[in-house]
């Protein structure tokens, strides 16, 4: 780092990825703010800076030595930050310590045999909440939330018709519980109870509840429509939709048939009339030609994603936004690890919920590639509307725009 870049970062103040240290900081002090900037996105402790951005310099004998102990010692997992001296003068340095993103978050400090999350809250360090902590293991692949019990449930909150036609018609399975406790144990086995004779889990409620939002309030999925291209008071729509995610099909003519509609048939209906318009001619058959806004195969593909790959330790629906310029759909929560919509965009796949991605596979709603943005998503809207979807991923959702088409608007 040149002396003129680190004038102007400590010029600029404390953020939430730049903390500034003095020379003479605690060990667990250090640790700390090791920890909280690994828990977010990564950034850089400046030692030998008071809080008010006035150089004071180190004078610790070693520095460099000490750092690294004090970070090997206190936190976990173990990292190794990037290390370097910035002459100010003659007289007065100060020690750099860069780190990027952590990827096996949560990062906590050891310290008097305790373990501590910490978090970045602005340009302060903060121990995490519980539904913090839950938030940054389920980001670090440690937790499966979907697998999560929900309280003051049975399996009698799920609809054993929807689950007999999944085993028969959709895994062609020959045997089908004959009994309430081979159902418990089936249910179990599959991830849809927590044990036999348990409670729902959150995947078992989404999949196959009667009625999942009514038990699972994050459950829905909110629609609005407005005539401009903002949020108004009065949207020409404003409803949420309760149901299981996969409708009930009928295999017994030869030909799948849809009996009861899921979350992305009642979803797309209840869209429809927004994203497309009728001709004002009839073709040669007497029938009035549809013309969609947007590809349907991409609102479609955009919206399963968002169904299947959510995070469920946000109490918030999924949002469906169509205003006069564009479609939009936010899906709570951070993507995980690692992963940037980048590598997405490029077909690296990853998979939140595994059990709700597999079931919805074998229905059909899930390309078995797992590549729909790729193969799918960005080549319909191309091809459609003349150009790419936006996709924007932040540490609370990510979400997807599809570009209304320009002869449309």
């Amino acid at each position: 780092m040149l002396k003129t870049e680190l004038l102007e970062i400590i010029a600029n103040g404390k953020n939430s990825g730049v903390e500034f240290k003095r020379d003479d900081i605690r060990p667990e002090q250090l640790a700390k703010e090791v920890v909280a900037l690994l828990n977010f996105q990564g950034g850089r402790v400046f030692i030998g800076v008071d809080d008010n951005g006035t150089i004071s310099g180190i004078q610790r004998p070693n520095i460099e030595e000490w750092v690294m102990n004090v970070i090997s010692e206190k936190v976990h997992p173990s990292i190794l930050p990037f290390y370097e001296e910035v002459k100010v003068d003659d007289n007065t340095k100060v020690a750099v310590l860069t780190f990027p993103q952590g990827n096996s978050k949560p990062y906590v400090r050891r310290h008097k045999k305790a373990e501590e999350v910490f978090i970045r809250v602005g340009s302060t360090s903060r121990l995490a909440t519980r539904e913090q902590q839950m938030r940054l293991y389920e980001i670090g692949g440690m937790l499966h939330t979907e697998l999560l019990p929900i309280s003051r449930t049975s399996s009698e909150n799920l609809d054993f018709v929807r689950l007999e036609n999944y085993l028969r018609q959709i895994l062609n399975d020959p045997d089908i519980p004959s009994s309430q406790n081979d159902w418990e144990n089936r249910l179990a086995n599959l991830g849809f109870l927590s044990e036999p004779h348990g409670m729902c889990t959150i995947a078992g409620m989404v999949l196959f509840g009667k009625k999942p939002r009514q038990i699972l309030k994050q459950s829905g999925l909110r629609i609005f429509a407005f005539d401009g291209t903002d949020k108004e008071y009065k949207a020409k729509l404003d409803v949420i939709l309760d149901a299981p995610l996969s409708g009930r099909w009928d295999f017994s003519q030869g030909a799948k048939q849809l009996i009861d509609e899921g979350l992305v048939e009642r979803s797309v209906q209840t869209i429809t009339p927004f994203i497309s318009e009728e001709s004002s001619e009839l073709n040669l058959g007497l029938q009035r030609e549809k013309r969609w806004f947007y590809p349907i195969e991409a609102v479609r593909e955009v919206l399963v994603n968002a169904l299947v790959h959510r995070d469920w330790t946000r109490f918030v629906d999924i949002e469906i936004g169509i205003y006069s310029d564009r479609f939009e759909v936010i899906s709570p929560g951070s993507l995980q690890n690692s992963m940037t919509v980048a590598k997405m965009l490029a077909g690296q796949r990853y998979t939140r919920n595994t059990v709700i991605m597999e079931v919805m596979r074998d229905y059909g709603y899930v390309d078995f590639r797992g590549m729909g943005l790729r193969t799918k998503v960005v080549p319909l809207m191309r091809s459609h509307n003349g150009c790419d979807p936006i996709f924007e991923a932040t540490e609370d959702y990510l979400k997807v725009t599809l570009p209304k088409r320009s002869d449309s608007q």
